[in-house]
């Protein structure tokens, strides 16, 4: 029933349906009830069982692993090929979970991310994490009964007691103020295993009528299924919304079999049921990575029924293949089982099957990369077409730079963190970054200003080291500088009010800021909100303020838009009206305030008609919105030049013209 819910779910809703917590109870209820009826005698077969757990788990898990890597080679664009390959190899190793949680939470990463094919593996990864875990601590409490007084039951009882309500109370903290973190962290799951492991040492003591176990066990079935359906959990999952399914499927467990027709083991025990539950395991595997697949071959954001109930047929058909001519045939060879050196072969072996190949596609990429970076640069002049045409006319054709695989990279370096009378132990400044020029500056600058700030790093810094600038940055990802105003969150205010104060003490001799604000919808450009009012400060202290126009802002990736349609298809060249304002909304306060500068960058980034995806055979951007380094590379002469003439600052000499 678990996993029919979550692949209902996961096909038509789009949803968190708690099936998922199901599993992690009902996995830890069988380990537990595994280890306590060694406890008494025998040995704790700590080396057995986990060759045994993971030779069952691995071959299934293996095979759809390799079918996923294969469908990522063909289907996926190649600008995600990274990101899928560490995703295989953290798959693999069972830690999907903690590769998720951290991306979750990395603004580069989050930002051009889409749902990746194995990102179910990050519940089978909590799980074998706690096949490892579980088996030790069982262990521990069985070598306790046998050394003491303690019973086994006692000692395991009090341990996951413990486990589950420090687990549940970080659970429901971390959920409240990092849901995206805690939804793949293993310790926020915890809770859910011990309460298994609970069920499993006290069921034989829980006894109940006849009539108290069909309402028990129906209430729980009610809850298992309602869990998401009607109460909106997804963002406040794992924390206590979780204990609905989990305390569902307890009670379907305590319910037992009540000798009624009406229990709600009858609906359990029905032939349709018990063979999806034979086939769970491997549907859990195929569903995932053939739905996000069909998405992103097809370019379909979501799935109708038909289309949905065929990838179900193929998944099911594909899981009862995979549970019959491996699963079940492995599971069955004695021969095999007769030995832990043997299960243990062939444990290494899946991994090599899966190995072998994933480190070949990471070689040839290596090799195709390392082929586009010695390229030679008159192939690949970026902006200076635009900027120069007469130095780049004809332009031959060549490989586009920089490499998909390679856009990880992409992004730009602030430089070292802020260091001397420059720090500050401010927590809203926590992203202070200085660069320092070889001798001694002739001119501070500070840039205060979000990712579109930090994406012309490489041009700002090769400026500043050419004129003997030091050059201070406060960036924060997602918070463009301005006064306080209600279109930014309490951080992000917090951080421009503490920005502001820093350069008021400071007192630099200039100040770069992003002046506009560039949306994918009408009206495309405006100025930053409450922007003239967070520059008030520095212009009334003499401090000049440089004010750039931002790039522009697409609906679709422009990098996967060149992938898969070609660089000349109209979808990628957007039209410049409908990129742009035809006039710089900056250059108004400009003619107003002599210390104010306006540098517009749109004839190094648009034609006179369009805004290209691919300018001199260099991409320009890596997703909706961000330059590539490889692009802000080729247009640091140009940048150079148009910012010291919108300044009148002359080169290596301190001070502004006034």
């Amino acid at each position: 029933m678990a996993i029919v819910l979550v692949v209902i779910y996961h096909v038509w809703l789009g949803r968190v349906s708690g099936g998922v917590d199901v599993f992690l109870l009902v996995s830890a209820f069988l380990l537990t009830l595994s280890f306590s009826r060694r406890a008494a005698t025998g040995p704790v077969g700590l080396r057995a069982y986990w060759t045994r757990v993971f030779g069952r788990l691995l071959p299934p898990a293996a095979v759809v692993l390799l079918a996923t890597v294969i469908a990522a080679a063909a289907f996926f664009p190649q600008g995600r090929w990274s990101q899928l390959i560490e995703h295989a190899w953290a798959s693999l190793f069972y830690v999907q979970n903690w590769d998720l949680a951290f991306g979750a939470v990395d603004y580069q990463a989050a930002d051009t991310a889409t749902a990746s094919p194995f990102q179910h593996f990050w519940s089978l990864s909590i799980q074998g994490q706690v096949f490892i875990l579980w088996p030790l601590i069982l262990a521990g409490c069985i070598a306790l009964a046998r050394r003491t007084r303690f019973s086994f039951t006692g000692s395991a009882a009090t341990v996951f007691t413990v486990i589950f309500l420090a687990s549940l109370a970080f659970s429901i903290r971390e959920t409240a103020t990092n849901q995206a973190f805690a939804y793949f962290d293993t310790r926020t799951r915890l809770w859910e295993f011990a309460l298994g492991s609970l069920l499993a040492l006290t069921i034989a003591h829980l006894k109940s009528g006849r009539w108290t176990s069909v309402v028990l066990g129906w209430a729980g079935m009610t809850a298992i299924i309602l869990c998401g359906l009607v109460l909106q959990v997804e963002n406040q999952f794992p924390g206590w919304a979780a204990l609905i399914p989990t305390l569902g499927a307890a009670a379907v467990i305590l319910a037992g079999r009540p000798a009624s027709r009406w229990g709600v083991d009858r609906l359990l025990s029905t032939t349709a049921v018990l063979s999806v539950g034979k086939l769970s395991y491997a549907l859990y595997l195929w569903h995932w990575p053939l739905l996000i697949t069909y998405l992103v071959a097809t370019g379909e954001e979501s799935v109708s029924l038909g289309v949905g109930a065929g990838i179900i047929g193929a998944a099911v058909v594909l899981a009862w293949l995979t549970t019959r001519l491996i699963e079940r045939p492995l599971n069955n060879w004695s021969w095999l089982h007769r030995s832990k050196r043997r299960r243990m072969i062939l444990t290494i072996s899946c991994a090599l099957t899966v190995a072998v190949p994933l480190s070949g596609w990471e070689t040839r990429i290596s090799a195709t990369e390392r082929q586009l970076s010695e390229q030679s640069e008159a192939l690949n002049p970026g902006s200076r077409v635009l900027t120069a045409p007469s130095e780049h006319l004809p332009l031959p054709e060549a490989p586009l730079i920089p490499a998909a695989t390679d856009l990880g990279s992409e992004w730009g370096n602030a430089g070292p963190p802020c260091e001397g009378e420059y720090r500050t132990e401010d927590p809203a400044l926590a992203t202070c970054h200085q660069i320092d020029p070889a001798g001694e500056p002739v001119r501070t600058v500070v840039v205060i200003g979000d990712s579109h700030a930090n994406q012309l790093m490489p041009a700002l810094t090769e400026i500043a080291d050419d004129n003997q600038w030091r050059m201070i940055t406060l960036l924060r990802n997602a918070c463009r500088y301005g006064a306080d105003s209600a279109t930014r969150d309490t951080e992000c205010n917090d951080r421009n009010a503490a920005a502001r104060d820093y350069v008021l003490a400071l007192r630099p001799d200039s100040v770069i800021t992003l002046g506009t604000l560039t949306s994918a919808e009408a009206p495309y450009e405006a100025l930053v909100p409450a922007y003239e009012e967070g520059i008030r400060p520095f212009l009334s202290e003499g401090i000049d303020v440089l004010a750039i126009r931002d790039n522009p802002r697409f609906a679709t990736d422009m990098f996967e838009c060149v992938e898969q349609n070609g660089r000349d298809a109209p979808k990628c060249n957007t039209p410049r009206s409908r990129a742009l304002l035809p006039v710089n909304p900056i250059d108004d306060i400009a003619a107003r305030e002599p210390l104010l500068h306006s540098l517009d960058l749109t004839p190094a980034l648009c034609t006179e008609s369009t805004c290209p995806a691919v300018i001199g055979n260099v991409y320009v951007y890596m997703d909706l919105d961000h330059l590539t380094r490889t692009y802000v590379q080729t247009l640091t002469d140009y940048m150079e030049t148009q910012l010291l003439a919108a300044t009148g600052w002359s080169p290596a000499t301190p001070g502004s013209a006034q």
